[in-house]
């Protein structure tokens, strides 16, 4: 099973951006996408944005994605 993680654009380079995920960048494709902005959140699947989501929405993933890792810690 894939996920795709949201991800806070932090600068963008043509088809590409970097975006930063709890403090940790990646560089991201935006072929996929028009109109990414410094600013937005992406959903980021296998190196690509999939889709733009609001920042509300964004935190909420994150904020269950971690609550998950916790409950279920690795080792």
């Amino acid at each position: 099973m894939c996920l795709a993680i949201p991800a806070k654009v932090i600068s963008v380079n043509g088809a590409s951006a970097l975006v930063s995920i709890e403090d940790v960048e990646y560089t991201a494709s935006l072929i996929l996408l028009d109109n990414v902005n410094p600013g937005d959140y992406i959903m980021l699947h296998a190196g690509f944005a999939i889709e733009k989501v609001d920042a509300e929405e964004a935190e909420e993933t994150l904020r269950l994605l971690n609550q998950l890792e916790q409950f279920h810690p690795e080792g």
